[in-house]
């Protein structure tokens, strides 16, 4: 039993802090022996791109997305635009169309925003591809940050940074934006020691002539692209100056309802990238991609819930008290995110107690994520989280 519960509280840790810990170790040391900086493009160098967006029933942001879009910084004649509004059926496409500039796509069927992706990428002729979300705003040189690295003929991808905007008078929703403060630094020591472990629909790039469709039922379009590129063997690196800011989830339940559907598609996206797992056939990547996704995405929520019934068990049998000290602690945390819960409930702003809540509310999402997915009640079909 004490080996058990050590063994499950060594694997939680490791998940959530300790990879962390090691990734930087080993970067450190990676930089002592091999300080060799990937070539870049310069300005005038840069391939030609087009630029892919995916819009459903984005009215509200539309226009606001189309200025932001045409206010992006890239050589005179090499930038084109794809906007793909299939399934609309409020003024998304009338209001795109009014823009020459824009090539736009639609279809009255909604099908999915992969079957949409993979429409727009039949009328891309150029070198190079962005993806980016309709609700996303781009810094002006996106797209320059991020395509000056695809000079460098072993990068099939580039990820870019995701930010969330948060209210000085925010709710629980605030741990979206510190969660992903603490990703986006995973992924910048994940590209320094080899590669980032897949991309983020917000914004992302890849070579056209990498591009692989994925199948019309994949949830995670996204994650599963970039995967695909970096299983033929190509890295993926990861551009914090290029960034995709977006507002938080309206509510928490919103929020909840995002991760659920998340963690559905990636047991998916485990299942179809089995090959990945092999650590002889990709022996860092492997390591990368089973410390930072696949434990996260299967045994860990399991693993927190064993470690709390294993202490307490531990605690019940007399253990010593140093058992009981960590079972003191485990309860605590857990109280705090109950309390969390309770106060984002009553619309009280307790920020001390958003990131135990919101971390809590991840793993639970893992849970319920998994059983969706084996129950088979996972639409490809995105029901949008709603914004602020």
């Amino acid at each position: 039993m004490t080996i058990a519960f050590w063994i499950c509280l060594f694997l939680v840790f490791y998940t959530f802090f300790g990879y962390g810990i090691l990734l930087y170790c080993l970067i450190r040391i990676k930089r002592m022996f091999n300080p060799v900086k990937r070539s870049l493009y310069d300005f005038d160098a840069l391939p030609s791109c087009t630029l892919i967006v995916a819009a459903f029933n984005e009215e509200d942001f539309i226009k606001d997305k189309i200025e932001n879009t045409l206010k992006l910084n890239y050589p005179a004649g090499k930038l084109e635009f794809i906007f793909v509004t299939d399934g609309s059926s409020d003024k998304t496409p009338e209001l795109v169309s009014a823009y020459p500039q824009i090539k736009l796509l639609h279809s009255p069927e909604r099908k999915g925003k992969i079957s949409a992706v993979h429409r727009a990428m039949l009328h891309v002729q150029t070198e190079l591809v962005v993806f980016t979300d309709a609700n996303t705003f781009l810094n002006p040189e996106a797209l320059v940050y991020l395509c000056r690295h695809y000079a460098d003929l072993q990068v099939g991808a580039i990820a870019g940074e995701k930010r969330v905007a948060i209210e000085e008078s925010t709710d629980a929703t605030a741990g979206e934006g510190f969660y992903w403060k603490y990703e986006s630094k995973l992924k910048a020591w994940d590209s320094e020691l080899y590669s980032v472990v897949g991309a983020a629909g917000e914004l992302f790039s890849i070579r056209k002539s990498l591009y692989e469709p994925v199948a019309a039922n994949s949830v995670l379009d996204d994650f599963m692209i970039s995967m695909r590129i970096a299983e033929k063997g190509y890295v993926i690196v990861y551009e914090p100056l290029a960034y995709a800011l977006e507002s938080s989830s309206a509510n928490i339940n919103e929020e909840l309802k995002r991760k659920i559907r998340i963690a559905a598609g990636g047991i998916q996206s485990i299942l179809w990238l089995k090959l990945l797992l092999n650590p002889f056939r990709f022996p860092v990547l492997s390591f990368q991609y089973i410390s930072h996704r696949v434990l996260r995405w299967t045994i860990t929520p399991l693993l927190m819930i064993a470690a709390l019934l294993l202490n307490l068990a531990l605690v019940l049998n007399q253990a010593g008290g140093f058992y009981k000290i960590i079972f003191l602690l485990q309860v605590l945390f857990y109280t705090s995110a109950y309390l969390g819960k309770v106060f984002e409930d009553r619309k009280l702003r307790i920020k001390i107690l958003f990131i135990p809540f919101y971390f809590c509310m991840m793993n639970y999402a893992v849970l319920a994520g998994l059983l969706r997915f084996f129950f088979g009640k996972q639409s490809v079909i995105w029901e949008k989280a709603l914004r602020k």
